[in-house]
């Protein structure tokens, strides 16, 4: 129950640092410009916002720019998730209590199982569900009418979605990997936030080592602030970023423990690879989902590893980072395959 507590603590400071308007939100400047003038233009018109489709890696944002156009559309939005919905009637119940203009945010909406699916066509389309009555030959089914309310999804695996779900959101957004200096802004804006003061060197620095990530960013100024508060007299300076991140075994180029975990494994138990994800899976004891979401869009970004028709497969400059020599063989069949 402690444990319970603590996370929900956590979670609870983490939210109370995402951006709460256009003016807070950085990064990702081409869908906020547009998503904005569809904002600005469905207001004009009185209407409720086309659904929304945001995709990437985790912790760029999904959630925050949902809460940030239900907030800018003065509606109200409902939070909800793919495997929390298992059944059709999970969905109708949500559906039937939407008021008008509300906004419904479905995270991991890749994982909706088909029959939850199935129900949202109807809604998304013509703002509507059929219930379906009784069992057997006497079964009809009955047509409910539902306010006018926009669907946002967020997805880490757009691939993922079936064609028919996909195709039925009017605006489809990508999101990337933040600059170290756009990091760099958020640190700053949430240092103010969390009422602790931070120097230039020291947010660029915890910039640099947030794997191009917003969340990651977040999360290691926490903790670098409590290792400064406990340890110094609270400031965050260069030195306290340099030793907090030691502590936590993040290294220069933001790698983690679970990173390197992953490199080495395939390095040293399978000669640089290929290997299978399940069998890194397996041989790591991760989740597949994890390896895929969480480690896999960094260390690809960053030319650590490379997916193959055969698995995936460790570069030289991952060889170089971990100070692994590359065996003969490995080093051979990189030289024919003009392997990095």
């Amino acid at each position: 129950m402690k444990a319970n507590e603590n996370e929900e603590q956590e979670e609870k400071l983490y939210q109370s640092l995402r951006a709460e308007s256009w003016q807070e939100f950085i990064g990702q400047e081409k869908v906020r410009q547009s998503v904005r003038l569809s904002i600005k233009a469905a207001k004009k018109r009185g209407e409720v916002l086309e659904h929304v489709l945001f995709y990437g890696p985790p912790g760029l944002g999904k959630t925050t720019l949902a809460h940030i156009i239900a907030r800018e559309m003065g509606v109200n939005i409902r939070i909800t998730s793919g495997p929390a919905l298992e059944r059709a009637g999970d969905m109708a119940a949500i559906l039937t209590n939407l008021e008008a203009g509300d906004v419904l945010f479905v995270d991991e909406i890749h994982r909706l199982n088909r029959t939850v699916e199935e129900t949202i066509y109807p809604a998304m389309e013509d703002y509507c569900i059929d219930v379906v009555l009784g069992k057997g030959p006497a079964a009809r089914t009955l047509r409910l009418d539902l306010p006018k309310f926009t669907l946002i999804g967020a997805t880490t695996q757009v691939g993922k979605l079936s064609g028919p779900l996909r195709d039925r959101f009017g605006m489809v957004y990508r999101l990337d990997f933040y600059s170290d200096a756009e990091l760099a802004r958020i640190v700053q804006q949430a240092a103010v936030k969390l009422q602790v003061k931070i120097d230039q060197d020291a947010a660029v620095m915890l910039a640099s080592r947030s794997r191009k990530t917003a969340r990651v960013a977040l999360k290691l100024l926490k903790r670098v602030r409590d290792y400064a508060q406990v340890q110094s007299d609270g400031r965050i300076e260069r030195g306290e970023v340099e030793q907090a991140l030691a502590m936590l075994e993040v290294d220069d180029l933001g790698l983690d423990a679970g990173d390197r975990k992953l490199l080495v494994t395939i390095a040293e138990k399978f000669d640089g690879g290929p290997v299978g994800l399940n069998t890194l899976a397996a041989s790591t004891a991760e989740d597949v989902g994890t390896i895929e979401d969480v480690y896999e869009p960094f260390l690809l970004r960053i030319g650590m590893l490379k997916r193959t028709p055969k698995g995936r497969v460790v570069t030289k400059k991952a060889y170089g980072h971990l100070g692994i020599t590359i065996p003969k063989t490995t080093a051979e069949q990189m030289s024919l395959t003009g392997g990095d």
